[in-house]
């Protein structure tokens, strides 16, 4: 892998437009389905409800098992498989119930046990019962928000002080853009926006700006050493440079979540789907999001490079100077004869 990309000259930075044009057409269509389909799909975590843990003796059929949560009166309800074909997840909320109290999700929970005894009387367990009233669940909700807010500020600050102001604007704004494709990814897979899918979200946060901050940190060190260099040209040899240790993070780090992806089961899949597109996302937004960026904001504030042109001479102090307009012009001496 190492010899692949040893010494790689790729022009990067040239391919911004037509990579901006794909990433707008994307969040484009993800807010579009926002339109269509409605909004976010929140899980109980966020809106309250009543989620409940079912290991049966015999694999049971889902259609009678839905049949029977709508006799009694529990309609809508989320069941998926949950490990083996022995254990499932149900997943119900009574807007009217738990619109009230805390305790309304805990009433949908023994409704769903009465209803599920009447059917599979002595043939299954509840594994584990989980109730939340619609106060927790927008509690968790602002503070998902607070969450994200909290880091992109610390981000900033930290890369005002590690870098400057320029550096630390571009890679908030590459943040921005990764939350945004992140959610329309989201959005059109239909995912369930749950603790893990907003822990999935920071983890990528965390992810993409750990790769920003590698290429910006080349970026900076490059700038020292050629400080007369376009800053394009610093960009895309930073890019280059920095490649192999992305290419072999990226792919040890898609091989772990594809591994989830797989293996993990319905708990821990959502968390794997958001990080394995993420691992893309953090990849295209420190190349052609963040760097374009910065490239932008150099050409509107340039920064202040010290030190003069080298073909200009340098000055003598203007003492030098006095003393040599004091002192006469000495006469060439007579050449022996």
């Amino acid at each position: 892998m190492l010899r692949i990309f040893h010494n790689p000259s790729y022009d990067f930075i040239k391919w911004w437009r037509v990579a901006a044009i794909s990433t707008i057409a994307f969040i484009l269509l993800g807010l579009g389905s926002f339109v269509v389909t409605g909004g976010v799909n929140y899980s109980i975590e966020f809106t309250g409800g009543t989620l409940m843990q079912l290991e049966f003796k015999q694999p049971p059929n889902v259609a009678d098992l839905r049949s029977t949560l709508d006799a009694a009166g529990i309609r809508g309800a989320e069941i998926q498989q949950f490990g083996s074909n022995r254990e499932f997840t149900v997943r119900a909320r009574d807007e009217r119930q738990v619109s009230e109290q805390a305790a309304g999700a805990e009433g949908v929970a023994r409704r769903i046990q009465d209803a599920l005894n009447r059917k599979y009387a002595g043939a299954f367990t509840v594994v584990r019962t989980e109730a939340v009233g619609p106060k927790v669940g927008g509690e968790l909700r602002r503070g998902a928000v607070i969450a994200m807010l909290l880091s992109s500020l610390v981000t900033l600050v930290y890369l005002a002080i590690r870098f400057e102001w320029r550096f630390g604007v571009a890679a908030v704004l590459s943040s921005a853009h990764d939350v945004l494709v992140t959610l329309a990814f989201i959005k059109l897979l239909h995912l369930e926006v749950s603790l893990t899918v907003v822990a999935a979200i920071l983890t990528l946060l965390g992810y993409s700006l750990n790769d920003t901050i590698i290429i910006f940190d080349r970026v900076r060190e490059n700038l020292k050493k050629q400080r007369k260099e376009p800053l394009r040209d610093v960009l895309n040899r930073s890019i280059n440079e920095t490649l192999p240790r992305s290419v072999l993070t990226h792919a040890t780090t898609l091989a772990a979540t594809l591994a989830l992806l797989v293996f993990a089961g319905e708990v821990i899949r959502p968390f794997a789907w958001v990080m394995t597109f993420g691992i893309f996302v953090a990849t295209f937004s420190s190349i052609y999001i963040a760097s374009p960026i910065l490239l932008w904001i150099e050409e509107k504030y340039p920064r202040k490079v010290e030190g003069r042109p080298a073909a200009s001479p340098p000055r003598e102090p203007r003492e030098g100077r006095a003393r040599a307009q004091a002192q006469p012009p000495t006469r060439p001496t007579p050449a022996a004869r």
